[in-house]
């Protein structure tokens, strides 16, 4: 059974940082892009930032680049997302997800279709 578990959420004065971890059983992502998403009460899932299978390409949305970075460390099947300079507006339920398209480097990880494993999210909360 594939399970994607993350943790590192929590209360943070706005300004601080946190640092997601999403660590994968059952199946090695090694090939596989992963990514991160979130969800604010009201409002649909979101992406924030995903990384290809290479871990050559980094990809983010606009409101998160130059504060979040995505990293992963294969050997130990994990996506990291460490989140600087944290605003109000980061406020969510965050996702890691498993890419569904094996060795894929088209550009596009933005699109929740495109993932099949999800984790069961852990919340952020950044008050002011």
């Amino acid at each position: 059974q594939v399970q994607l578990v993350e943790s590192g959420g929590g209360l943070v004065q706005a300004g601080g940082s946190l640092r997601l971890s999403c660590s994968a059983s059952g199946r090695s992502f090694n090939n596989y892009a992963m990514g991160w998403f979130r969800q604010a009460p009201g409002k649909e899932r979101e992406f924030v930032a995903a990384m290809s299978w290479s871990a050559v390409g980094t990809y983010y949305t606009e409101s998160v680049k130059g504060r979040f970075t995505i990293s992963r460390d294969n050997a130990k099947n994990t996506v990291y997302l460490q989140m600087n300079r944290l605003k109000d507006e980061d406020t969510a339920v965050y996702y890691c997800a498993g890419d569904r398209r094996i060795y894929y480097n088209g550009g596009v990880f933005d699109r929740i279709e495109d993932y099949d494993y999800w984790g069961q999210g852990t919340q952020v909360t950044v008050s002011s």
